[in-house]
C-alpha cells in the first residue's frame, strides 16, 4: 500500500496498517523536505510510474484536497480497514476509504470514495455516505442517516435518524441534528438550539 500525505493523520493510518499486517510501501508528498515519516520513506511528489501496481490511499484530511486529488491519480486506490473495525458483510465501502480504529458499520449502509471514518464513529443501519466525507471520532449516524458529497462532521455529534445532510456541509463537534440541513450549512446544534448556521 503506498500512501499520498505524509501528515499527521498519516501517522495513525500507519498504526492502522501495522495492526492489519499490511506492507506500507512509503508516501507522497509535496513537502519535499520530508524524508521519512515514523520511519517510512516519504517518496516526494506524486509519481505515477512508482510501483504502479500497488494500491493507493490519500491520507488527507481535508474533503476538497482529497477530490482533487483522487482526480490525478493513476494507481489503483485500495481500502484501508483497521482489525477492530465491524463492517457488516452487507455493508458496501467504496474504493480509497479509510475505517480506523473501532468503527462500526451495521449492515445496508453504503460509504462512498475517499471517506476517513475516524476512532470509534457508529453508523447504524441503511446510512447512505456521499465521496469525500470526514466523520470524526465518536460520532453516531442513526439509521437511514443520509450524507451528501464532502460533509465534515466534528466529534462527538449525532445525527438522528433519517436526517438527510446536504453536501459539503460542516457540523460541529458535539451537535446533535435532529432536522434535515441544505447543501453548504455550517451547524453547531443542540437539539432544541440552533447556534450558528451559514
Amino acid at each position: 500500500m503506498i500512501l499520498y500525505g505524509a501528515g499527521r493523520h498519516a501517522r495513525v493510518v500507519i498504526d492502522c496498517l501495522l495492526d492489519a499486517r499490511v506492507e506500507i510501501g512509503g508516501f507522497f508528498d509535496d513537502n519535499l523536505d520530508l524524508v521519512s515519516l515514523n520511519g517510512f520513506d516519504v517518496l516526494g511528489k506524486y509519481d505515477p510510474t512508482l510501483n504502479p501496481q500497488n494500491k493507493l490511499v490519500i491520507t488527507i484530511c481535508d474533503n476538497k484536497v482529497r477530490q482533487t486529488l483522487s482526480n490525478l491519480i493513476e494507481h489503483p486506490f485500495g481500502v484501508i480497514k483497521h482489525p477492530s473495525t465491524v463492517v457488516s458483510k452487507y455493508a458496501r465501502i467504496e474504493k480509497g476509504t479509510t475505517l480506523l480504529h473501532g468503527v462500526i458499520v451495521q449492515t445496508g449502509t453504503k460509504i462512498g470514495k475517499h471517506c476517513i471514518v475516524n476512532t470509534g464513529a457508529s453508523i447504524d443501519h441503511d446510512c447512505v455516505i456521499g465521496d469525500y466525507c470526514h466523520i470524526s471520532p465518536r460520532v453516531t449516524l442513526c439509521d437511514s442517516v443520509v450524507l451528501n458529497e464532502g460533509v465534515q462532521i466534528g466529534a462527538g455529534a449525532i445525527i438522528l435518524p433519517h436526517v438527510t445532510i446536504g453536501k459539503w456541509c460542516v457540523i460541529g463537534a458535539g451537535s446533535v441534528i435532529t432536522e434535515d440541513l441544505p447543501d453548504y450549512s455550517e451547524v453547531i446544534a443542540t437539539p432544541n438550539k440552533l447556534l450558528k448556521k451559514v
